[in-house]
């Protein structure tokens, strides 16, 4: 899964409770928890970060701003798991599909194109971007405050996808069974799906 060790529940307290409120959550203990079970304080502070960052947004704009820079990132665990809450929240499998390949059929207006340029940008290089960026963003409404969370949002996913990247972690297999084939290929940038271990000859799973 990584390329690193990653700790079993019992390395610590802390790791036992954030693997056991994920399983709960999830129903299945995701890569991405077993990456910092090392060390389950940062996944608390990244989730401190997150709530203080969504908590200026609505949930289609920080979506949209976060799988603009997970795929400039080429993250696809951070495009499969930010395009299936898209999904949830209504986008149809095509539309989302659009959306990812920056199609005119995409089911965005032009205010969140604007928005999505910019993360991609920022994602790519934060010192590209120009005065001219910012009043462009204005000119779609966009306070300074807005500004700063849509660029928030975007720096934040650095952090996380390049984090999950770096240590090998693999977009769980759960979006094999839970995603359409299309929407989970669109979605993959990066690292492939984890696949399931394959039962060995004699019933166990294959290491």
């Amino acid at each position: 899964m990584a390329f690193i060790h990653t700790p079993d529940a019992s390395a610590s307290e802390r790791t036992t409770s954030m693997y056991a409120s994920a399983e709960a959550n999830y129903g299945y203990l995701p890569n991405m928890y077993r990456a910092f079970g090392h060390r389950p304080e940062v996944m608390e502070s990244w989730a401190g970060l997150l709530s203080s960052i969504r908590g200026h947004m609505s949930l289609r704009r920080y979506e949209l701003v976060t799988l603009a820079a997970a795929k400039e990132l080429k993250s696809s665990y951070c495009m499969l798991a930010h395009g299936s809450v898209l999904l949830r929240e209504g986008f149809t499998s095509d539309g989302l599909t659009a959306v990812v390949n920056e199609t005119e059929k995409a089911p965005i207006d032009a205010g969140e194109r604007a928005i999505m340029a910019f993360a991609a940008k920022v994602a790519r290089d934060a010192t590209s971007v120009t005065q001219q960026d910012i009043d462009g963003l204005k000119k779609y409404g966009l306070s300074d405050a807005e500004i700063f969370d849509v660029t928030a949002a975007t720096a934040a996913r650095c952090f996380f996808s390049k984090m999950l990247d770096a240590l090998g972690a693999a977009p769980d297999h759960a979006y094999i069974e839970r995603l359409e084939p299309n929407v989970r290929k669109a979605l993959s940038v990066g690292r492939e799906v984890e696949r399931p271990l394959a039962p060995s000859p004699s019933g166990g799973a294959s290491q």
